[in-house]
């Protein structure tokens, strides 16, 4: 599936694993609510170099999420694809609040 937010990216995800993540109940939210989160302010820092993966932290929903994702490119351009999500850790808040 494809989304875009208002910032002009393009992030694409699998509805199914969406599905899931929204099911369970340690995550609550699936890939199209937390879209939300790059489309007002978050931070980013690498998470992993093979694959190469980011990690993005940011409010969803009136809490603070992390997503996992790698950027992609396709024949339109650059896009992140969104490969998983949770509800922030410490670690995650702590650079959450050191970044913003």
């Amino acid at each position: 599936m494809w989304y875009k937010c208002y910032t002009g990216l393009r992030l694409h995800f699998d509805e199914v694993k969406s599905g899931k993540l929204r099911v369970n109940r340690r995550r609550g939210i699936g890939f199209e609510e937390a879209s939300e989160l790059f489309c007002q302010p978050h931070c980013i820092d690498r998470r992993s170099d093979f694959p190469e993966q980011y990690r993005a932290v940011g409010w969803v929903g009136g809490k603070l999420h992390t997503v996992i994702f790698e950027v992609r490119q396709d024949a339109l351009g650059e896009f992140y694809h969104l490969v998983t999500l949770w509800k922030a850790t410490s670690e995650d808040r702590k650079l959450y609040e050191t970044s913003s």
